[in-house]
């Protein structure tokens, strides 16, 4: 994910800065692209969403030079969980030429 702000048009005395949930452990932005990575896997089954926010900021004074935005980082779920049948055997049965979701 990519921050930009129009005032970024090759300017260096900017810096991008992040906070929020998991800013600075799960997730980090490189203060001078506004990339944004995750440091580490993200679970669905740990936490379903982040809200964090950026901000854009002169780099001299740190202050802020456009009002801060705020978003959503919302993890998809893969299927990382072999299913488990623990009170096996099971036995069912399909009537043959049934339709769909019968």
């Amino acid at each position: 994910m990519v921050l930009h702000t129009d005032l970024d048009v090759g300017n260096k005395n900017i810096k991008y800065v992040l906070a929020g949930e998991g800013a600075g452990t799960i997730f980090a932005i490189n203060e001078k692209t506004g990339d944004i990575h995750a440091m580490k896997r993200l679970d669905r089954e740990e936490k379903a969403e982040y809200t964090l926010t950026a901000q854009v900021i002169d780099r001299d004074s740190n202050h802020p030079l456009e009002p801060p935005s705020e978003f959503i980082i919302k993890v998809q779920d893969i299927n990382d969980n072999p299913p488990q049948f623990i009170e096996g055997p099971y036995k069912g049965s399909v009537p043959e030429m049934s339709q769909v979701g019968e």
